[in-house]
């Protein structure tokens, strides 16, 4: 490798020379151009004049200014090649002298590659919890994924069509023939440019610095308090039309906002409902301590707090909203910020954090996290992460074939095996969630160490089920299935044979979960699943108090204004469609008049 770097050198070195040598005569010749035009211009009779030197010697000297003028572009030219020649020095990183060495030349080659591997080691010590904000942004991930053009041309098509497009846009311009405010661009969202100012009614104090970490929560304003009454007040009445008249006088109103998205969602309008995440995440950050830097994994934010809570179940339902599109690298960071924010884990960010870090095909990074995070108990030791670090293996033996070679890091197989021994009875959850139709798995499941998907460990079951609920889509690859086939025939040989430490992985197991009450029964299998709630039409008119309250419109859009919402029209559409969209508070269908309708059409066509 030296050999060849040294012959590049020499190489330009040479070229160098040829380069210089060239230069020079290129200025001889311009010199000998310069006295060839200068002789021409003095008349060779006044040579014969020797006493008029003072008069000649003016002349000349005026000659000589006017000469230095006209010979002054090539001068130009040859400050371009000096810069030439400077820029292409300034480009090698390592500078031989003709007199050097060669064992100097190589030692100059050690010194430059030390330094790039230095640098290197830098960057991987970075924080295993360090967000990098570039990948927080929905829209980049989309771009790169499916390209500008396409993003673009999705964004104008929803913004036309749909049911809430055009009143969306005559949102937007009638906000701003009332007043026109400037929509500050925050790093967790894209602010729409219709959504209402920001009325700083809450904000976020500095609490104390311990351990090197800054603490902080966010605190109220008499006016958001009051709100937060009224709130209470339509909570515990199920009175959506409540929350929406909230949201009118407080656009930014953080647990209404979160209630009408849970109602989009159960609604089917998922559009809406990111929507309404994305106003809340935009009002909190707004609301951010100038100290307050969560991306570089120096801050805290105590879900204890009662005022925090509504930003980790935002942020978690973002995180969600994400993984829905298919942007799983962006749901990864989101994950990452919910655990650097509070290591509690209160929402349980530690138990999907695996499954977008393979999704996102993040294996190296997956398997430095469970080496680094800091826990109570070991990772590895977790349903998700015994199976999810066997997972990343797999795909970092195809990848790179030095991580096979390394002998001090378990095998894919190993670490499967481990996984099955530990956890035995996510693999008859597997074959009926996956679904694993082949005969080979039923024969497994006959085997007494497979045969039950209890452990009688009530925290240990409920973390199996939010695993598979989880990542069962994984387990549909088939180099996923091989590796589970082959660990589990591996483990039953051994089994049978009485030469398996299972027993010992159970009783590691019984101390890390103790079998007294679940732990984790505040974590909602549901919150973990794919599938799409939705609610029948009659439990959503009982959520509804009265479907026809006017001025919802513009709350669902966030701009606070009263002005009542545009009539939509009827005619030719599914009748189911419009029986649920009349449920909705901000939606006026009016009484059936034609005229009414046709002065509205042109405001929603834009």
């Amino acid at each position: 490798m030296s050999g060849r770097l040294l012959k590049k050198v020499l190489k330009e070195h040479e070229e160098s020379k040829q380069q210089n040598h060239h230069d020079e005569e290129e200025e001889e010749e311009e010199e000998e151009e310069d006295v060839g035009g200068r002789s021409s211009s003095i008349n060779p009779f006044d040579l014969l004049n020797d006493g008029d030197e003072a008069p000649d010697s003016e002349k000349e000297t005026e000659i000589d200014d006017e000469e230095k003028d006209k010979v002054q572009p090539p001068s130009k030219n040859k400050s371009k090649k000096k810069k030439k020649k400077k820029s292409k020095e300034s480009r090698s990183n390592v500078v031989v002298k003709p007199d050097t060495t060669l064992d100097e030349t190589l030692e100059a080659f050690s010194l430059g590659a030390n330094s790039k591997q230095e640098e290197k080691a830098q960057e991987t010590t970075k924080p295993v919890l360090e967000i990098d904000p570039k990948y927080l942004n929905l829209e980049n991930e989309l771009r790169r994924m499916y390209g500008s053009k396409v993003v673009r041309s999705l964004e104008s098509s929803s913004s036309q069509g749909g049911a809430g497009g055009g009143s969306s846009r005559h949102q937007g311009r009638g906000g701003r023939r009332g007043g026109v405010h400037h929509i500050t661009k925050t790093v967790l969202i894209t602010p729409m440019e219709n959504w209402a100012r920001w009325d700083r009614s809450f904000s976020m104090e500095f609490l104390e610095t311990k351990d090197g970490y800054n603490y902080f929560r966010y605190i109220h304003s008499s006016s958001y308090e009051q709100a937060q009454r009224a709130f209470q007040a339509a909570q515990n009445l199920h009175d959506l039309n409540g929350v929406a008249s909230v949201l009118i006088n407080n656009p930014y109103h953080i647990d209404s906002l979160i209630t009408m998205a849970d109602y989009f969602k159960f609604s089917g309008d998922h559009q809406m409902a990111a929507d309404a995440i994305g106003k809340c995440l935009y009002g909190l950050e707004r609301a951010w301590h100038p100290m307050f830097t969560p991306f570089n994994g120096n801050c805290r934010l105590k879900f204890t707090h009662d005022t925090n809570k509504p930003f980790f179940t935002t942020l978690f339902a973002h995180m969600r909203n994400m993984d829905r599109r298919g942007c799983h690298r962006s749901a990864l960071e989101v994950c990452k910020l919910l655990l650097a924010l509070d290591t509690d884990n209160p929402v349980g960010a530690l138990f999907c954090v695996d499954y977008f870090a393979l999704r996102a095909e993040e294996y190296a990074w997956l398997e430095q996290f469970s080496e680094e995070y800091h826990s109570e108990n070991s990772l590895w030791l977790l349903p998700n992460f015994s199976y999810s670090l066997a997972i990343a293996r797999v795909y970092l033996e195809k990848m790179d074939s030095s991580s096979s070679s390394d002998s001090s890091k378990s095998s894919s197989l190993d670490l499967m095996m481990q996984a099955l021994k530990l956890h035995p009875t996510v693999l008859k959850k597997l074959v009926d969630k996956v679904p694993l139709k082949d005969q080979a798995w039923a024969k497994m499941l006959k085997h007494y160490y497979f045969r039950s998907d209890q452990s009688k460990n009530p925290s240990l079951d409920h973390l199996v089920n939010i695993y598979v609920e989880r990542n069962y889509l994984i387990w549909r690859l088939p180099d996923v299935q091989k590796l589970l086939k082959s660990a589990a025939e591996l483990l039953i040989k051994a089994l049978d044979d009485k030469e398996s430490d299972a027993e010992d992985f159970l009783s590691v197991k019984e101390e890390a979960f103790p079998a007294k009450h679940n732990e984790y029964s505040h974590l909602s299998i549901h919150d973990f699943s794919d599938s799409v709630p939705t609610l029948p039409p009659d439990n959503l008119q009982n959520f509804v108090a009265d479907p026809r309250m006017g001025g919802g419109d513009q709350v669902a859009a966030g701009g606070g204004q009263q002005a009542p919402p545009p009539v939509r029209d009827v005619a030719n559409r599914n009748p189911l469609a419009v029986f649920l969209e009349s449920m909705l508070p901000w939606v006026n269908l009016g009484e059936g008049d034609d005229d009414d309708d046709a002065d509205h059409q042109p405001d929603n066509n834009g």
